[in-house]
């Protein structure tokens, strides 16, 4: 896959890391997951896509 390997991966995981720092780290793989399973929807033909986010019980509270 694109010739990296698990040091190459550590690699780049540390610099999100860094960058983005741990808090952020969930919403981001949250972000990506969504945007996979809605181009695997589209790539299967089914219309219905997710726009927007769900907002949780306890984003409504803060």
């Amino acid at each position: 896959m694109f010739g990296f390997g698990v040091p190459e991966l550590l690699i780049i995981l540390a610099i999100v890391l860094v960058v983005f720092g741990a808090g952020k780290l969930p919403e981001i793989g949250g972000a990506l997951g969504k945007s996979i399973r809605n181009f695997k929807k589209a790539a299967d033909g089914k219309d219905e896509i997710e726009i927007k986010p769900k907002r949780e019980e306890s984003d409504k509270k803060d």
